[in-house]
């Protein structure tokens, strides 16, 4: 059974082993844990004591930046990223968003109709906005909430 809790300070490490797994341009380390400790909201999907995806998310005034999320392969298609992304949403809205933004890379298509399913809509694309092994551009999206 798949659960959603707040990711503390123990999880760090094996939500950050996922993040090596699944994005083709991982943050660094140093980046991800800096995130939660600069105050990030973070969300961890769990079977048992075993974290199969996070969330990552911040919210400025009446804005939620959605800034990372990731769920191991095996885990994709059951129904974690989506409960992680339905309790990013209401955390959300909890804290007096009212609007939801991301970026999401333009060739990630899994991604793209993922985040449709939750009626986000495309609002402008950022041209090379990735660089690196993986250059790519940004589709921006965001949905009312």
């Amino acid at each position: 059974m798949l659960k959603i809790s707040l990711m503390d300070q123990s999880d760090l490490e094996e939500a950050f082993k996922i993040e090596e797994q699944t994005n083709p341009s991982p943050w660094s380390k140093e980046n991800f844990f800096s995130s939660f400790d600069v105050g990030h909201k973070s969300l961890v999907c769990k079977t048992g004591k075993e974290i199969v995806g996070f969330i990552i998310f911040s919210v400025v005034k009446k804005e939620s930046h959605l800034l990372n999320i990731a769920v191991l392969k095996e885990w994709q298609k059951r129904g974690a990223g989506s409960l992680l992304m339905k309790s990013m949403i209401g955390q959300s809205k909890a804290m007096g968003a009212k609007k939801v933004l991301l970026e999401v890379r333009s060739k990630n298509n899994n991604a793209i109709i993922f985040y449709k399913k939750f009626n986000f809509i495309q609002d402008a694309v950022r041209v090379d906005y990735y660089t690196g092994k993986n250059p790519d551009d940004a589709v921006l999206m965001s949905l009312d909430i």
